[in-house]
């Protein structure tokens, strides 16, 4: 996936993480009907929420909450859910922070944007770590 970012020329990133909007699952039962087992990721612009799992393997499912009309919001989810499909807590915890310079990302899309993503990872390794101290 971040080869496939890389060899995209700066005026199509923001194309193909829009492609990434429909790879963000929808939420399933325990989770849709119950909206306060999400975090708030209040540092993003967007309304955002996430939600992770680990199973007794180590293995981490993501879920996100972000509505449609944040493309570029939703298109990071949907990376995220994609790239982290069957990882386990030290994958998740290895993502760099910066993750999305290696996409290429910082030259496509505004700081603030780019911030609400950082907050997005950071969040989700947090609580993905949180789930290791229990």
């Amino acid at each position: 996936m971040v080869d496939d970012f890389a060899a995209v020329p700066l005026e199509m990133k923001i194309d193909l993480l829009v492609e990434y909007t429909g790879k963000v699952p929808p939420l399933p039962a325990h989770l849709a009907d119950h909206p306060e087992r999400l975090e708030q990721v209040e540092e993003c612009q967007t309304p955002f929420f996430l939600a992770t799992e680990v199973d007794e393997d180590d293995r981490v499912t993501v879920w996100f909450d972000c509505p449609p009309e944040a493309p570029t919001t939703r298109g990071f989810a949907g990376v995220l859910s994609e790239g982290l499909k069957g990882a386990t807590v030290d994958e998740v915890l290895a993502v760099p922070s910066d993750f999305h310079h290696d996409l290429g990302l910082a030259a496509a899309i505004s700081p603030l944007r780019l911030r609400g993503m950082d907050a997005i990872l950071s969040r989700l390794k947090r609580n993905v770590a949180s789930h290791r101290e229990n």
